[in-house]
This record gives C-alpha cells, sequence and structure tokens, in this order.
C-alpha cells in the first residue's frame, strides 16, 4: 500500500470555503478516479490558521501516479477547478490571501 497526507494551512476565514470546494468539486473526482480517503481532519493552529489534512490510501505508488495522471487529464474537473478559483478571485489571490502552506507527502510505516 501506497499512503499520503495532503496538508493545507489556511486562514480562517476560508475554512467553509476551501471544505465545500473538497466536498463538492475535488473528493467526489479523486474517488472517480480510484483514491480511497481514509478521513479528513482539521484543526486550529494559532489565532488566524486552521490546519486541514487528508489520508489517501492507494495500492502502490505506481496506481498513485495512473490516478493522478488521470485527474490532472480530467477536462470538465479542471474546467470547475478554474471556475472555483475565479469565483475566489484566481488561483493567485487564493494562494497569496488564503492559503500560508500546501504539502503533499509519501508517509511511511513503522509498522512491521
Amino acid at each position: 500500500m501506497f499512503y499520503r497526507r495532503k496538508f493545507y494551512l489556511v486562514k480562517k476565514g476560508f475554512v467553509e470555503m476551501f471544505n465545500d470546494h473538497f466536498n463538492h468539486t475535488n473528493l467526489p473526482n479523486q474517488l472517480k478516479h480510484g483514491s480511497r480517503l481514509i478521513g479528513r481532519w482539521m484543526k486550529d493552529h494559532d489565532e488566524e490558521t486552521v490546519e486541514i489534512f487528508a489520508i489517501w490510501e492507494y495500492d502502490s505508488h505506481d496506481d498513485y501516479v495512473k490516478i493522478e495522471t488521470s485527474i490532472r487529464n480530467d477536462e470538465d474537473h479542471l474546467k470547475r477547478i478554474r471556475d472555483w478559483y475565479e469565483e475566489h478571485g484566481g488561483r493567485e489571490f487564493v494562494a497569496k490571501e488564503y492559503i500560508r502552506e500546501m504539502r503533499n507527502e509519501a508517509l511511511e510505516t513503522t509498522v512491521l
């Protein structure tokens, strides 16, 4: 199995819009292409920001690469993403104003 963590540090005023975007745009598309969501959580980071992260499971790293390639080639999904960013001021604006940090990380097991 291959696991990854997608991590975001976002401004508190952006959390509701961001979670809505995940639930209505990103999650359905990930599932459609074969990603398996283990869970998604959030917690306060400080007075201004919230940590939001998801753990995803794949059969292998190769499977992850194939699924991500399919997602990145899904024109309908790409249009929904572009439209969402435009509704919120554009990709650069969202990245600058709302998202403080973003990471996509492979996870390694510690269980033998």
